[in-house]
């Protein structure tokens, strides 16, 4: 009965909000539940076993929030808070230099296979599935691009948290995001253009520079500090991380408070196809690398690198592309679904341990 004592409050709130559901303070509910959540996450970060899992319990919190109260997250006065999503996404992305270095591009030279094989699988795999699903589902042309358009985006710094967390190649991981995103001011736009342009209209040169503005230029400076200050400032590599985690939290709670009418319309349905981009992301990327003879290491990497999108730039570039509530919701979605399945898949891949991972190695 340990953990009954460890998460009483947490199903103490859960059974205050059921109640709650069926009463006239109905309204009054998601608060109780968006507690619910940041008590969990806080009961989690406690357990060793669970703690992969506190950024994204924080994450339904912020998506509960979006849902009961988007009125407090669309604008503050004459302010539009979606014009924070780019300096917020260039602030995740400046963390991203800091964390890379010089070392870590030349891993590119060490392990050029694997770094090749998971960048093409990332530039095929997602944006061909992201086309067949906005097909088949038949949804709005907008909400159709926006599936296509994550696919079409680079992998996302989560991916690296979650090969940590896997046992799985971490410096290959770092490696593989890197490329991708420094390939993304050129891939994502030619992808878009040829997958998206009978939904939405591509304007191709200026995804080009909103994409080089977001990724490229903040991920250099980033790399320049880092090579400048390096060592100094450690209380920098302490906060970045962190900046970078409340900056995706933030951009959720934007993206999901503005498209919140749409969402519940085409919720669920937009859910299932973003769950199933994500696994078949996970599921091609580890057996095509299986099949290529890698590691299991590798292969996990490879897996979680083809699996997790950048989704904080897909939602910039919906919201440069005018379609923050409507093309920006596949990004709203992917993010919350790739943060549990990937926490879920990382959790289940460290618990199977090193001698299983010897065995199924192929040489």
């Amino acid at each position: 009965m340990t953990w009954i004592k460890r998460y009483w409050p947490g199903i103490f709130l859960l059974l205050v909000f059921a109640a709650l559901s069926f009463t006239t303070y109905a309204r009054y509910g998601g608060y109780v539940l968006i507690l619910f959540f940041v008590v969990l996450a806080l009961a989690a970060n406690r357990n060793p076993r669970l703690k992969g899992f506190t950024f994204t319990i924080m994450i339904f919190a912020v998506v509960t929030a979006a849902m009961y109260y988007p009125q407090y997250f669309i604008h503050i006065g004459g302010f539009k808070l979606s014009g924070l999503i780019t300096p917020l996404l260039q602030i995740i992305m400046f963390g991203m230099g800091c964390e890379l270095s010089i070392k870590d591009l030349a891993n590119v030279i060490k392990m050029p296979k694997a770094v090749t094989v998971a960048v093409v699988c990332h530039y095929t795999i997602m944006p061909l599935v992201g086309f067949t699903l906005a097909a088949v589902f038949n949804f709005p042309k907008e909400i159709a691009a926006g599936i296509i358009l994550v696919g079409c985006c680079p992998s996302g710094l989560a991916s690296n948290v979650m090969s940590y967390l896997a046992k799985a190649n971490l410096a290959l991981s770092i490696t593989v995001t890197a490329v991708s995103n420094l390939l993304a001011p050129f891939l994502t736009p030619l992808l878009m253009q040829l997958l998206a342009g009978k939904f939405v209209h591509i304007l191709f040169w200026d995804m080009v520079w909103n994409t080089s503005k977001v990724v490229i230029i903040p991920i250099a400076a980033g790399l320049l500090f880092d090579y400048l200050v390096k060592g100094r400032l450690k209380w920098l590599d302490k906060l970045m991380p962190l900046l970078s985690m409340l900056s995706i939290g933030v951009i959720i709670l934007i993206i999901i408070s503005a498209g919140r009418d749409s969402l519940l319309k085409v919720g669920l349905l937009l859910i299932v196809a973003e769950f199933i981009q994500n696994v078949s992301g996970y599921t091609l990327g580890y057996w095509i690398s299986r099949l290529l003879g890698f590691k299991e290491k590798e292969c996990r990497t490879i897996s979680l690198e083809v699996g997790m999108q950048n989704s904080g730039l897909a939602s910039d570039l919906a919201l440069t592309m005018g379609g923050l509530a409507t093309i920006g919701l596949a990004p709203a979605v992917f993010g919350p679904v790739m943060n549990i399945s990937g926490s879920c898949l990382a959790t289940w891949w460290n618990g199977r341990g090193t001698e299983e991972n010897k065995k199924h190695d192929v040489q």
